[in-house]
């Protein structure tokens, strides 16, 4: 596999894992926390309408767990495309 079709390949994934995170996060913020916030609140989590909960704590828990998630697939990624940021050790 030659450099550019590397690269290409490697964006490809990286914008894949990007659009699927934040339809993720879409979903959780937009959809739980104003679309279906009203079917939602019929569900109770710690003595709050789970609607409420989503729209308060729920979106921001998991733009924070997408957060971590994106960085081990990127390192993941950059490992297995040889492009991580660390110096090799030949480079010391």
């Amino acid at each position: 596999m030659d450099d550019n079709t590397k690269l290409k390949a490697y964006w490809k994934t990286n914008l894949r894992y990007l659009l699927i995170l934040l339809l993720i996060w879409f979903t959780v913020s937009y959809g739980f926390g104003i679309l279906l916030v009203d079917e939602l609140n019929t569900i109770r989590l710690g003595g709050f309408k789970l609607g409420f909960w989503f729209a308060q704590q729920g979106a921001i828990f998991t733009f924070v767990i997408l957060i971590f998630v994106y960085v081990r697939l990127m390192n993941k990624l950059d490992k297995k495309y040889n492009v991580d940021e660390r110096p090799s050790k030949d480079n010391k």
